[in-house]
């Protein structure tokens, strides 16, 4: 029987919006962050599923926190979800990172999948983890319908797992905030059903006129 999983990317943060490197640390959901999670929320309560699970870093929580609010789940954190550790990174722009940290601006960026960031995690780590923590949900979970609310890093790990891409290979994985991916694991392989699917979000997109 199989498992089957809706992942959710968080809402819009600050951060997003300013080019700054989250990882483990975090920043608020900007007023359009707030409307995709209410709109995530709103879609998921249409449909039925058994478990809440996020991410514990405040920008998933509070995504996972609009969903909760709208279905009645109670939401079970899970610190394997969290998102990459960007160590010294967090907190700057990829152009201060390459005026105060130029050895870790040239390699957050490029494609060596085992260099870790000072006080943080490799690419690689970070795919095992997502991997892991994944495939142990969906064991545990036999047959059940969940409902997860991670990162774009952490998302795009497990397309690179689910795909057999590479840590180390170049690929654009498209992961919009609050999107929608649907997929099933039945024991030894992964289905993806959806990906990146915002057609909830049309509805907040404001208009731009003819």
């Amino acid at each position: 029987m199989s498992t089957r999983l809706v992942v959710v990317r968080h809402g819009e943060t600050e951060w997003n919006l300013a080019s700054r490197i989250q990882g483990h640390a975090d920043s608020p959901l900007t007023p359009a962050g707030q409307v995709q999670a209410a709109a995530i929320a709103e879609r998921l309560a249409g449909e039925s599923f058994d478990r809440l699970v996020s991410s514990d870093l405040g920008r998933a929580w509070r995504t996972a926190q609009a969903i909760a609010a709208r279905t009645g789940h109670a939401i079970v954190a899970d610190a394997r979800l969290r998102e990459r550790n960007y160590g010294l990174a967090e907190g700057l722009t990829y152009g201060e990172i390459g005026v105060h940290y130029p050895e870790i601006f040239s390699r957050v960026r490029d494609t060596d999948p085992d260099y870790v960031v000072p006080g943080g995690e490799s690419r690689r780590q970070l795919l095992e983890r997502v991997r892991d923590a994944f495939e142990s949900l969906a064991r545990e979970f036999d047959g059940a319908r969940l409902a997860v609310v991670c990162h774009g890093g952490v998302l795009a790990a497990l397309y690179r797992h689910i795909h057999g891409i590479p840590a180390g290979a170049s690929r654009a994985i498209p992961i919009p905030n609050a999107s929608y991916n649907a997929l099933a694991y039945d024991g030894g392989r992964w289905e993806v059903e959806a990906w990146a699917d915002t057609a909830h979000l049309a509805a907040t997109e404001p208009f731009a006129g003819p």
